[in-house]
């Protein structure tokens, strides 16, 4: 199986969880950011992740290809409960952490931005949504306070490191590329259990952390 990608992008890193979780293999084909006819041949639109199965099919959107992969073998790991307050925690820090990450991700060394035509696409159309990202970056240091203030509150709702609801769920699915993705951010004070949780899922899930790269 083929699973197409951006290295940065949350998404991506939902159907990339299961395959690591599974220790099942999968190639990873990373596409340019500004690679249009790729996706538009496999799925009729640019969008990732692509999963393209053993027969030549190919299935976008994160969360069913998670689903499909964690039932293929008939035995399916995410069979935890999901916790609203996790869903509540997510849709506030989503509420602004762009702002933060992107910028960020628009710099870094991401194989979807190996031509620089790639990296002035994915820069044009996000600061067409969120405003200029220098602008952005001269005020992150008020962004980044607000995110370590939450996660002082996410601390608090992690039961076990290997599981937030202490049996793996969706809301590890959905958790985790966030805080994988927050990695790259220099400067944020990540509380013990939530960094404990984030480095015991990238080895779990086999998806490398950002944190090298940080700034």
């Amino acid at each position: 199986m083929k699973l197409y990608i951006y290295d940065h992008c949350p998404f991506c890193v939902k159907a990339r969880m299961i395959f690591g979780l599974k220790n099942l293999p999968v190639e990873l084909v990373v596409l340019l950011n500004d690679d249009e006819e790729t996706p538009t041949r496999l799925i009729g639109q640019k969008m990732v992740p692509i999963l393209q199965k053993e027969d030549g099919s190919c299935m976008p959107e994160s969360l069913d290809i998670v689903r499909y992969i964690d039932q293929l073998d008939g035995e399916p790991l995410l069979i935890g409960k999901t916790n609203p307050a996790i869903n509540d925690w997510l849709r506030n820090v989503n509420s602004y952490v762009n702002k933060l990450l992107l910028p960020r991700v628009a710099e870094g060394a991401f194989a979807e931005f190996a031509t620089p035509q790639a990296r002035a696409c994915f820069k044009n159309k996000k600061e067409a949504n969120i405003g200029d990202f220098a602008e952005l970056k001269q005020h992150a240091d008020g962004l980044i306070k607000n995110i370590s203030n939450d996660m002082r509150d996410l601390d608090k709702l992690i039961v076990k490191p290997n599981a937030v609801n202490g049996e793996l769920s969706l809301d590890d699915i959905n958790l985790f590329p966030l805080l994988r993705s927050l990695s790259l951010v220099a400067g944020i004070n990540w509380p013990s259990r939530v960094a404990e949780y984030r480095d015991n899922m990238a080895k779990q899930t086999q998806v490398n952390l950002l944190s090298s790269v940080a700034g």
